[in-house]
This record gives structure tokens, sequence and C-alpha cells, in this order.
């Protein structure tokens, strides 16, 4: 069935105790265990071993893990509420009732979603996406090493995809003795890394060989989408465009001209590469440069657009980033502000994990504040259909609509 092997890896069963911290923590389902919650494990475990969670007051199993001794995180919790056996049955309930909640999704002209988001699907360390035919999975985390020809082949049955391909993240790349290897394609063929999808009708293409993640950003798709129907017959501004989600969704639905800026050449061509896939009648110009130095550049030309979307990478990717991520994203506010028309709409975005939405919106709005012109907040929203969120840090996109009225 497969176009690879797999390493057969036959998981210990450890019993582990937590402090009082950590057993709460398992009784609120939260997914992550950290080593300081650890009080006492039964013998030396290996990663991706079963660590069974005991109670202490009744001695019993509250929930099941897998053992990660590399990781500050050193159980990944991917059951709560008792004990259980691994097994394919195991698997492939976890994984039904993930495709459950994609559904509605695939019946609205899309044919690209992630099957698994990671812990909150209750895979944690574990991505999944479908692009079309094509099944990209990505590995975050060596605990999965046992079970994967397991999932592998329930995720091709439950998608009904005719390829599968591996992606790693960095840290497994740089695993010399890591049996997969980035980019494998270990189910079917692939005539072609450009795989070309669509998202409400619009079509876009994903390298699921070399392409950032798992090839493209799912995420979005929905303000993507809104974001589309709001521009007809409109000038949009689309920075940090990438490889053109909010610009295509835009010209496919009408606008009258739209403008790419990345500072990347490469993700610029892609952006008109994923345009030249629909049918548009607008005009699509692109810009390659620094957001905030191109934006300052953009208003001392006194350009303004209709429609005006930032939505830049994760400013704070670690913890001691934080103070300056805020104030990139208050900087963006106000840049964009400028560059937004009168009646014109602007879209603020982030994907920082560690900004929280109360803090993010929060900032957008004593930003805006803080020039002249009166605005009205339209919208407030997050992730889409197709990546619940099931814990606190596994929300990160946060998405604001702000309108201003002169």
């Amino acid at each position: 069935m497969f176009s690879c092997t797999f390493p057969k890896i036959t998981p210990q069963v450890l019993a582990v105790k937590l402090t009082a911290k950590g057993e709460r923590s398992v009784k609120n389902e939260h997914p992550w265990i950290f080593s300081e919650s650890v009080e006492k494990i039964n013998k030396k475990g290996t990663t991706g071993d079963i660590a069974v969670i005991f109670s202490h007051k009744k001695n019993k199993a509250i929930g099941v893990g897998l053992y990660d001794p590399a990781s500050p995180i050193v159980i990944k919790m991917i059951h709560h509420g008792g004990g259980v056996k691994l097994d394919e049955e195991f698997f492939n309930n976890k994984i039904q009732r993930a495709y459950a909640l994609r559904v509605a999704l695939l019946e609205t002209e899309t044919n690209s979603y992630r099957l698994l988001f990671g812990e909150n699907d209750g895979f944690p360390g574990l991505i999944a996406d479908v692009y079309a035919h094509v099944l990209v999975v990505k590995l975050y985390s060596a605990i999965w090493l046992p079970f994967l020809e397991t999932l592998f082949k329930l995720l091709l049955q439950v998608s009904n995809t005719e390829t599968g391909v591996v992606r790693l993240s960095r840290t497994l790349q740089q695993k010399a003795s890591f049996p997969l290897k980035e980019g494998t394609v270990f189910y079917g063929t692939l005539k072609d890394e450009t795989i070309v999808f669509k998202e409400h009708g619009v079509y876009f293409s994903a390298n699921v060989i070399k392409g950032h993640k798992t090839g493209y950003f799912l995420d979005h798709r929905d303000n993507r989408r809104r974001a589309g129907a709001l521009s007809k017959g409109k000038t949009v501004l689309d920075v940090f465009s990438y490889a053109g989600g909010f610009s295509v969704h835009a010209l496919a639905n009408g606008a009258r001209e739209v403008t790419s800026l990345d500072i990347s050449e490469q993700a610029l061509e892609l952006a008109k590469a994923n345009g030249a896939l629909n049918t548009c009648a607008g005009t699509h110009v692109t810009l390659a440069g620094d957001a905030f130095k191109m934006l300052q550049h953009l208003i001392q030309e006194q350009k303004r657009y209709d429609v005006v979307i930032i939505d830049p990478p994760s400013f704070a990717k670690q913890q001691k980033e934080i103070t300056v991520a805020k104030k990139k994203y208050a900087q963006l506010a106000q840049l964009g502000e400028k560059v937004t028309a009168r009646g014109g709409l602007l879209v603020l975005a982030s994907c920082s994990s560690r900004i929280s939405a109360t803090d993010f919106f929060k900032i957008n709005t004593e930003a805006l504040q803080q020039q002249p012109r009166r605005f009205s907040v339209e919208l407030k929203t997050g992730h889409d259909a197709d990546h619940p969120v099931t814990f606190p840090e596994g929300r990160y996109l946060k998405c604001g609509y702000y309108r201003f009225h002169e």
C-alpha cells in the first residue's frame, strides 16, 4: 500500500502520577503536561511511549498521552477521562469525529481543508491538510512514529485522497536518525508538486513539497471569502500578501484593482499565478519591499484604497518578542488607516498566539483612536471551521474589520 517503510516500534506503557497542578490540567482536558508537573513514572520511557495518567486519590486512570522526554511538554495528551487502548479503532473514531466537523465546509465549493488541527483535534504535534486529491501530513514530534502506519492508512481512507506526502518540522528534518525524509511521497504518485485546489469557488495552488507549512495557509479562508465579497468594484491593497490569498479572492469577486505587497518577489509571482487561475477583469499590481517602508511610501504618494488588508506573519514567536510585537501591530494599524480611503475598510489580522485576541483588538482600537477620523468596528473573527479551538493556547488567529466614515 505504501511507497515507504515505517519503523516497527512497540511502545511501552508507562504509569504516571502528576502533581496536583498537573492532575488539575488533565481533568480540565488540557493537552500539555510539562516536566515539572510529573511526580512519578514507574519506569524509564522513550519517545512515543504510552503514558497512562493515574489519579492520586483513587489510583484510577484519568487520561492517556504520549511520552516525549526531549520536550518541556513531556506528555502530550490524546485522551481524557479514563484509560483507553491506542488501537486502530481508537484512532479511527478520533479521525472520523474530526472529519465530521469539516463536512459543512466541503459543501461550499471547497476541496482544501485541515483534517487534523494538532492538539485541537487530539493529535498533538500532527497536522493533516488536504489539497484536492493530495493528503499532506506534517509532523512536529517523533511521538507519532509507533502509530504512523495506522494513522496514514486511516487518513487516506477518510479523506479519499489519491496521494500522500509527509512534511517534517525543522527539528525533525535535522535529526539524522529520523526514519522519514521531508517531502516523501508515502502513497500514490505525485506528477506535479503544485496542486490546484478550490476555496469557495476560487482557485489557488499549493506546492506540497516546498511550500510553507503544508503548502498554503488555510486558516484565513473565511476571512478571505468575506474580504473578497466586500471588494466588488473596489480598489484593494493586500499587505503581506504572500501567495495572494486575499488578493485573488478580491479579483475573483470583481475588484477594480488589487495591489499585492510582499517582501518576497517569489511570493508575488505565486500571487500572480494564482490570480491567473481565475477569470478576473480587474488589474493586479504587485509591489515588492518591506511592508512598513512601502506603506510609508504609499502614504507619501497620497495613495488611498477602498479596502486595505494587513495580515503579517507572527511577530511574537518567543515570549521576549511580545513587547516589540505589540508596537508593530499598533504601527501597522496607524499606517493602514492612512492608506484607507473615505468610507473604506481596514482589515487587520494577527497570527501571533502569544498576543491574545483581547490585547490585539485593544491595540488596534487605541491606535486608530489616535487619528481624527471616525470609525466603527464591523466584525471580529477567528479561525475557520476546520481550525477548531479546544484549549486556550490553540487560539492564535484574530482578524478585525474597521470601517472609516470620513
